[in-house]
């Protein structure tokens, strides 16, 4: 049988997830793994547009010629 919660989740719904969810009930060690891998996914997140946009610059200079 079909289950829509097997579907991955857009992005926008897995932010507001995570935005949503109650820290009072992490502990600070939680918390430190928590900042460690939001902090990650930040570093991962801005080397994808650092490549997107040398991509764009490279491809705006193939076709200006």
């Amino acid at each position: 049988m079909f289950d829509p919660d097997d579907l991955p989740r857009r992005k926008s719904e897995t932010l507001a997830e995570l935005a949503r969810e109650d820290l009072d009930k992490l502990s600070i060690a939680e918390l430190d793994d928590r900042i460690a891998a939001l902090e990650a996914e930040i570093a991962r997140s801005r080397a994808k547009r650092d490549g997107a946009a040398a991509f764009r610059s490279a491809a705006d200079a193939l076709f200006k010629r």
